[in-house]
């Protein structure tokens, strides 16, 4: 049921919010990335910002956040306009944002880094942090909120969750915070995690403190927010609560395509019955996954269901060559291979979609041209490894095509782009590797629904010329998308690759370790 676009936008328009933005403009060059936006937000709501990547939400964030300047429109934050030139005057004026990957100093500890920029100095001739101060301070501000963290532990040494409460701790150091924005806050976390974020949130909530939740996770929609408002082409198209939604019906994936989204999954084809072009038997790792064998065939997908902590992470890249099995063999058109590293891998037909691709699958100060063809210097250099530019550079456009970058814009450095175009400049290299395997490790992570269908698309297209392996935290990707499935629990698999595992019984071997019946 899509609701009327006007009426939904007078719904917005009510008096005694806390924030209300108006008619909000901003281009780049001929791209009008915001068209006349409404946005209002009240004093302790969490309010849900929804959209496909390039739908407007990010640009309206940095605005609201000082990074962007509106070319148009009036903010007025209690009452009162507001200019926001910069980052610092944002908070300044109570505004403060998470980034989807917060800039934490990982040799620092969580006390630190709340207070990185704003530390405690002893006095004297030659000022030194006061840490026991600084520490005291931390603990302090954490103690206000129904969560624990081990300040003292370096933010390298934190599980993703952890790291996340102390941006955010950091981003309320101040007293005066009255408008929190989370970009991403639950993409790489655990359902266990995430239900500590959320309490976290809840209490922020109940302090009086409004919150901008960003996500492609629709389901957490319900979950957590009171109100949610839609972007689509760069205009405010929706702004429902929670109940409003539930009660009426309304379907967020038509909202935010302008279509019925239907099964965002390609159907399977894949019949099993073809080579197999990955064999792997009795692979181990100790301390992280054993006994894993499988079959990976041309003309399906196999797709892997684990938690985070499964192991899944590990088994990918001890197939990849970056880390070393323990026993087990692995077979490459049926020799058996040794990979010493990614490297040797890449050179003899493996390729990885790694699940955090700006630590591991991308270089983000380079441009779109430079990521894409990175993997394959064997197509993309000549003779004396001299680049060739055109033939690089035309390859990059014909594959941005076909991943649906946005923007298409290939002399932007890929810290430019959004995290689900990363993933797509990810997946590029990838396709212009031309391997004879793709493992694909949590694919869609912060990918919004339309480019989910996309990528799911490709991957299925690449498995009928190449043996594709999906492993994921999603078990309804996993089910929705693969032929063949197998869950790992606690480092094991779970059975065998079987297909046609209903989706309950493969969440339950995946979290309980449950054989599927």
């Amino acid at each position: 049921m899509s609701p009327d676009p006007a009426q939904a936008q007078r719904r917005t328009k009510q008096v005694g919010h806390i924030l209300n933005m108006e008619r909000i403009e901003k281009r780049f060059g001929v791209v009008k990335a915001l068209d006349g936006v409404d946005f209002t937000l009240e004093a302790g709501e969490i309010h849900a910002l929804l959209g496909v990547n390039g739908a407007g939400k990010s640009t309206l964030i940095k605005i609201l956040s000082g990074v962007y300047s509106k070319d148009a429109g009036t903010i007025r934050l209690g009452g009162a306009e507001l200019e926001l030139g910069s980052p610092r005057a944002a908070i300044e004026a109570g505004i403060a944002c998470v980034q989807q990957h917060p800039e934490l100093v990982g040799d620092l500890t969580g006390a630190e880094n709340i207070f990185l920029g704003d530390e405690a100095l002893r006095a004297g001739l030659f000022q030194r942090m006061d840490r026991r101060a600084l520490r005291a301070r931390a603990q302090a501000l954490l103690s206000r909120f129904p969560v624990e963290v081990d300040l003292n532990a370096k933010v390298a040494d934190m599980p993703a969750v952890d790291r996340e409460i102390v941006a955010i701790l950091h981003a309320l150091r101040r007293d005066d915070i009255r408008i929190l924005i989370l970009d991403e806050p639950t993409s790489t976390l655990t359902e266990r995690e995430k239900a500590s974020l959320f309490r976290l949130m809840r209490s922020l909530k109940a302090a009086g403190i409004a919150i901008i939740y960003i996500t492609h996770r629709l389901e957490e929609v319900f979950e957590i927010a009171d109100r949610f408002t839609v972007f689509r082409a760069g205009r405010n198209v929706a702004s429902f609560t929670a109940s409003e939604a539930r009660a009426q019906g309304i379907s967020i994936p038509t909202l935010m395509l302008d279509r019925e989204s239907g099964d965002i999954f390609p159907a399977r084809d894949g019949d099993g019955t073809g080579t197999p072009v990955l064999e792997v038997t009795d692979l181990s790792r100790e301390g992280q996954f054993r006994n894993v064998s499988f079959a990976a065939r041309r003309g399906e997908i196999l797709g892997l269901f684990g938690l985070v902590g499964s192991g899944i992470d590990e088994l990918s890249k001890t197939l990849f060559g970056a880390l070393a099995a323990d026993g087990g063999t692995i077979r490459l058109h049926g020799r058996e291979q040794r990979f010493r590293s990614p490297a040797e891998a890449l050179r003899k037909g493996m390729f990885l979609v790694p699940g955090d691709r700006r630590a591991e699958g991308l270089t983000l100060d380079e441009d779109v041209v430079f990521n894409t063809t990175l993997a394959n210097p064997g197509r993309s250099a000549g003779l004396a490894g001299l680049l060739r530019f055109g033939s690089n550079r035309r390859a990059t456009a014909e594959l941005a095509t076909r991943v649906a970058l946005q923007p298409p814009r290939l002399d932007r450095p890929a810290r430019a782009f959004s995290g689900g175009n990363q993933q797509k400049i990810v997946i590029a290299k990838g396709l212009y590797c031309k391997a004879d395997v793709y493992i694909f490790v949590e694919p869609t992570v912060g990918v919004d629904i339309g480019a989910r269908a996309t990528l799911y698309q490709i991957m299925r297209d690449l498995s009928r010329e190449a043996a594709v392996i999906v492993m994921s935290s999603d078990c309804d990707e996993v089910h929705g998308l693969a032929d063949r499935t197998l869950a790992l629990y606690k480092g094991r698999p779970i059975g065998e690759p079987r297909r046609g595992t209903s989706r309950d019984d493969l969440l339950s071997a995946g979290i309980m370790g449950a054989v599927p019946a």
